[in-house]
């Protein structure tokens, strides 16, 4: 698939952009600060709903406007499909699909498809476990738009079930109403809580064979790369108290989590809750669920966090999208089934091996759309048609007033 036109309204810096893209390399060149990232920024919040840089909708409607529009033709084999997402910080974002009447903004989710690589990337290998998690459900919604539901259920009930535990706290005493009220929530989050648990373990499994592939195309292959879920739901720990090895990954067929139906997951979710009702009562919030699960990631016998060079986690932080990419490849079968695929000033951060590799690898992407500060620092199997990026707009021509 790819973006055949990109117009923006009130979204960052832009008070109105319009942008004719085409398939093949498109390099956005411009200065630092100057704008390139907010363009490739909307494109992907098109396709999840989420931006890479920040996590609320306020910033990226430009100062002293009360919403943002972003629209784009997308053409997937012989379909053209126009999207339009109005971004209302504060209030419910909206779509339309086709022109056609407003639809909630997840329903766009699943049109346009993107991978992007950019060098907040980094979080993911060095960062919190939240920036993992959000990779895994990111892509999830991707794969399958009704995940993003799942997911919003969860939240919303793992809002409503701390805000219990946290009056419960507050009073100095956990009553029999209390008692009640949170048996109810209990069963809410472990139905949501395991789907989602579910839909990860499945992510996870299609995941790991193409983060390998990956590091190895982008390394010299010495060390596997490993991704490993650990739940909430099961120990973390084994039973010298050291942390797992990479070989305990709960694949199918060992008997961990991997082999659990939904309504097994379910089951042992109530029981982790059980387990934990008076140390959640004490601290007055949820400690059993996918909030608080984490993605190990592995090179051989290490963690990749505190014990990798600067270099392989840069390799490691980008196999993860490349394998995003792969998975996404391999699931929509059928012509213009291909993500959009957005390298965000990431060559900079590279030597000139893995830039060479990287670049290698994803030319052969129908749409490949880069920034860059200099165009020197994009490898010559990526220079495509460059547009440049100036202050409030673009200077190739291509601008539409």
């Amino acid at each position: 698939m790819f973006i055949e036109y990109l117009s923006l309204t009130d979204f960052r810096t832009y008070p109105q952009l319009d942008v004719a893209l085409g398939p093949g390399v498109t390099v956005f060149v411009g200065a630092n600060g100057i704008g390139k990232t907010n363009i490739v920024e909307a494109i992907g919040y098109l396709a999840s709903l989420s931006s890479h840089r920040v996590s609320s909708d306020g910033p990226l409607v430009r100062f002293g406007s009360g919403q943002a529009l972003v629209r784009a033709r997308v053409v997937r084999g012989q379909q053209t499909t126009s999207l339009e997402l109005e971004l209302n910080p504060g209030k419910a974002n909206r779509a339309r699909i086709n022109r056609a009447n407003p639809v909630r903004a997840r329903e766009i989710l699943g049109i346009l498809r993107t991978v992007l690589f950019a060098p907040e990337d980094l979080a993911l290998v060095k960062g919190d476990p939240s920036s993992r998690r959000r990779f895994l459900d990111e892509l999830l919604t991707s794969l399958i738009p009704h995940h993003a539901a799942t997911r919003s259920d969860y939240e919303r009930v793992l809002k409503q079930r701390n805000a219990l535990l946290k009056s419960a706290r507050a009073a100095g005493r956990f009553t029999s109403a209390h008692e009640a009220t949170l048996e109810v929530w209990d069963h809410h989050l472990a139905q949501a809580g395991a789907a989602l648990v579910k839909a990860r373990l499945e992510l996870v499994q299609l995941l790991q064979p193409r983060i390998d592939r990956a590091y190895a195309a982008l390394t010299d292959g010495s060390k596997p790369a490993v991704a490993v879920y650990r739940s909430t739901l099961e120990s973390q720990l084994s039973d010298d108290g050291e942390p797992e090895g990479p070989e305990a990954a709960g694949a199918p067929g060992d008997g961990g989590l991997a082999d659990l139906d939904l309504e097994q997951l379910r089951e042992r979710y109530l029981e982790a809750l059980r387990r934990q009702r008076r140390r959640e009562v004490e601290r007055g919030l949820s400690l059993v669920g996918p909030h608080r699960d984490e993605l190990e990631l592995w090179l051989g016998q290490a963690p990749a966090k505190g014990y990798a060079s600067h270099g392989e986690t840069w390799s490691l932080a980008l196999a993860l999208r490349l394998a995003s990419y792969y998975v996404l490849c391999e699931d929509g079968q059928g012509p213009g089934a291909t993500p959009v695929l957005i390298l965000d000033d990431v060559f900079a951060e590279l030597d000139t091996q893995r830039r060479d590799k990287l670049a290698g690898i994803v030319a052969g992407a129908e749409q490949v759309l880069v920034t860059a500060a200099v165009a020197d620092d994009i490898p010559a199997g990526l220079r495509g048609g460059q547009i440049t990026v100036v202050p409030g707009g673009v200077s190739d021509g291509r601008q539409t007033a």
